[in-house]
C-alpha cells in the first residue's frame, strides 16, 4: 500500500511542475488588436479583458475557437450532514447525480440546450447508484465524453469532520487525481473551454469550512444558509465551523483538504490544476468552484491566469474567495444553485467575446480614418 502511496503523490506533484503561465506577447498583441479594432477603445469593457486572457491561455493574440465545451461535475457526500448542517437528505446527491445524466436539472438542462457535453463522476455518493448507469471510463471507444457516470468512488462519503478528519491524505490524493483525470478526458476529447461544478449535500459546509481556513476569516461572517437553513441549523453549522478550523492543525493544502474537505472538492480542485496544465480555459462556478479554486491556488499559484468567474454566488464566503483568486465575477443574478450552472452563462459571454475579437474589423481593415481616436489612446481617454 505504501508504494500506491508514494505512486499517488508523485504522480500528483509531478502535474504541479506542469502548471504554467500566461503567455504575455500574446497578451500583448491582442491588448493592442482590441484598441485598434473598429470602436472606440475599451468600448466593450470586460468582454476585451476576457478576449486578451484567451490570448494568454492559448498564446494566439486572435483566432481562438473555443465552442467545444464541457464541464466536469464531481459527485460525493459528506459525513458532516450528521450534525444537522444541511436542509436537503442525502438522497438529494443520489438522486441529482443521476438526473445530470437525464438532462433535467439546473446545470444540464443549460447544457442540452446550448449542447454542452457533461462529464458526471461519482467520488464518492454514500447511496448506491444502478451498476447500469456506471462506466470506468471518461471517453468513449470513438473519443467522446461519456452520458454515463464514471465510477471513481472512494468511500460512502467522508468521514464526519466534526468528529475527526473528513478522510486520510491519501483519500484526498486520490480524489486530486481524479480532477487531472478529467481534464486530461477533456483535452484529449478536444475541449476547448471548460467548467468545473457539483453535487453533495453538505459542501456549502466545507467549502466554508475551507475558506475560512486559508483566509482567517470568522466563521460567522463567512457561513451562509446553503440550500435553506432554518436558524437553528445555521446556528449548528457556524458551530462545526468554528470548531473544525480551530481543531485540526493543517499545515499544508492536502492537510486541509483532507482534515475539513470534501471528495468533491478535492476532485474539483485536481480539475482545476489540469486545465492549467493543459491550458484549457476553465470556467469558476459558485461558492464550492471557488473554495475548490482556492485550494489548487494553493498548490500552483499561477492556476488563476487560466480561470474565469462566472456569477457572483449569494453565499457570503463566495466574495472572499474570488478576491482572493483575484478574479472578478462577470454577471450577477442571485444565483446560488452550484451544480455548475453559472458555467453554461459564462461560456456563452466568453464566446462573445472571442467573436468580437476575430470577426470585428479593425479600423484601417473598415476603412474608418481614425485620427480622432489618437488622443483618446493618448491621454488613455477610456
Amino acid at each position: 500500500m505504501e508504494n500506491i502511496n508514494r505512486e499517488r503523490e508523485k504522480r500528483f506533484y509531478d502535474a504541479l511542475a506542469k502548471v504554467g503561465r500566461a503567455d504575455e506577447g500574446a497578451m500583448k498583441a491582442a491588448k493592442e488588436r482590441q484598441d485598434y479594432l473598429a470602436k472606440p477603445p475599451g468600448s466593450l469593457g470586460g468582454l476585451e479583458d476576457i478576449s486578451v486572457k484567451i490570448a494568454g491561455i492559448t498564446g494566439k493574440p486572435y483566432g481562438n475557437d473555443v465552442r467545444k465545451q464541457a464541464i466536469a461535475i464531481m459527485s460525493a457526500d459528506n459525513g458532516v450532514v450528521e450534525e444537522g448542517v444541511a436542509s436537503a437528505p442525502q438522497s438529494v446527491t443520489l438522486m441529482q447525480t443521476i438526473n445530470f445524466t437525464r438532462r433535467i436539472t439546473g446545470v444540464s438542462s443549460m447544457a442540452k440546450y446550448f449542447g454542452i457535453d457533461l462529464l458526471v463522476t461519482d467520488v464518492g455518493v454514500a447511496m448506491e447508484i444502478p451498476e447500469e448507469l456506471y462506466t470506468d471510463s471518461m471517453l468513449t471507444e470513438d473519443g467522446k465524453i461519456t452520458r454515463l457516470i464514471v465510477n471513481r468512488r472512494i468511500a460512502d462519503g467522508t468521514a464526519n469532520l466534526a468528529k475527526g478528519p473528513a478522510m486520510t491524505r491519501e483519500q484526498a490524493l486520490t480524489a486530486l487525481n481524479v480532477g487531472l483525470d478529467a481534464a486530461e478526458a477533456f483535452k484529449k476529447a478536444g475541449v476547448q473551454l471548460m467548467g468545473i461544478g457539483e453535487m453533495g449535500i453538505g459542501n456549502t459546509t466545507t467549502s466554508t469550512a475551507l475558506i475560512c481556513a486559508l483566509t482567517g476569516k470568522s466563521p460567522r461572517e463567512l457561513t451562509g444558509r446553503g440550500g435553506g437553513l432554518n436558524d437553528e441549523g445555521l446556528t449548528k453549522k457556524i458551530k462545526v465551523i468554528e470548531d473544525a478550523v480551530n481543531g485540526f492543525c493543517m499545515a499544508d493544502p492536502l492537510e486541509k483538504l483532507s482534515c475539513i474537505g470534501g471528495f468533491d472538492i478535492c476532485a474539483m480542485t485536481g480539475a482545476f490544476i489540469g486545465a492549467a496544465i493543459h491550458r484549457i480555459p476553465v470556467v469558476v462556478d459558485g461558492l464550492i468552484s471557488a473554495a475548490a479554486a482556492c485550494m489548487a491556488k494553493e498548490f500552483a499559484p499561477t492556476v488563476t491566469d487560466f480561470m474565469f468567474a462566472s456569477h457572483k454566488s449569494y453565499e457570503p464566503g463566495y466574495s472572499i474567495a474570488v478576491e482572493r483568486l483575484g478574479l472578478t465575477p462577470v454577471f450577477t443574478l442571485g444565483m446560488r444553485l452550484g451544480e455548475g450552472s453559472g458555467c453554461p452563462i459564462m461560456f456563452k459571454t466568453i464566446e462573445a467575446a472571442c467573436a468580437s475579437m476575430d470577426l470585428m474589423k479593425t479600423l484601417e481593415e473598415a476603412s474608418i480614418e481614425a485620427d480622432y481616436l489618437e488622443e483618446i489612446r493618448r491621454d488613455n481617454l477610456f
